[in-house]
């Protein structure tokens, strides 16, 4: 690679850093991805990083498919070149920016991780239900594996919302529709212990914030 393109890619990731504030693996990153493009360009089409074209990047990005980059690690690298063309586009090193009109590939929508049968048994098994906190969150925790109630729904819960007896709670969600959703007969207990056990003090102790089933009124 040539002095000058060595020279114009400091002084952009120093525009960069000065800037946006990035971090050094950010810029060493975006460093490596023009070294390579400017490395390519000189072995491929006899240009420079400054000399080319919407045709040449479009070419590049082709080989670096090829050579089994991933869409990830691609879309990384035309985030660093758009980014400096535009820097030379405003510094007035170049008049029109080569890489506007490349299309980002897409990358694949990773599924989340499950938790294993162990990893559930642990979380419900880590609150130190002896605490009126403690015996509230296994309650919470049980209710959530039980019924796979929204976080939001879980902890905006209403005292009329439940029916212990029939081990069931009535869900308001999007658009007002309600929904019946069953409990099963531990998440039930674990409510039941916290009803009669936890309940009461925490009303008291955290009054007027809102705990987990707020509103002193009898269950159904």
């Amino acid at each position: 690679m040539n002095q000058v393109t060595s020279e114009i890619i400091d002084s952009f990731l120093d525009a960069l850093w000065l800037e946006r504030g990035l971090s050094k693996n950010t810029l060493d990153a975006y460093r490596n991805d023009l070294n390579q493009l400017a490395r390519w360009l000189e072995k491929q089409k006899k240009c420079s990083l400054q000399q080319a074209t919407y045709s040449d990047l479009q070419a590049f990005l082709k080989y670096k498919s090829e050579q089994g980059a991933s869409a990830r690690s691609v879309g990384r690298g035309l985030t660093a070149w758009r980014r400096f063309y535009r820097y030379l586009v405003r510094e007035g090193d170049i008049k029109e920016d080569p890489s506007a009109l490349l299309e980002r590939p897409k990358t694949p929508q990773l599924l989340p991780n499950s938790l294993s049968e162990q990893d559930v048994e642990a979380l419900l098994l880590a609150p130190a239900i002896e605490t009126p906190l403690g015996l509230r969150d296994r309650a919470m925790l049980e209710v959530l594996y039980a019924s796979g109630l929204r976080v939001s729904e879980l902890v905006g819960l209403l005292v009329g919302q439940l029916n212990l007896p029939a081990g069931a709670v009535k869900i308001i969600g999007k658009g007002n529709k309600e929904r019946i959703v069953p409990l099963g007969e531990e998440a039930t207990h674990w409510l039941s212990r916290y009803w009669k056990n936890s309940r009461p003090e925490l009303m008291q102790r955290y009054q007027p914030l809102r705990p987990f089933l707020y509103r002193d009124v009898e269950l159904q």
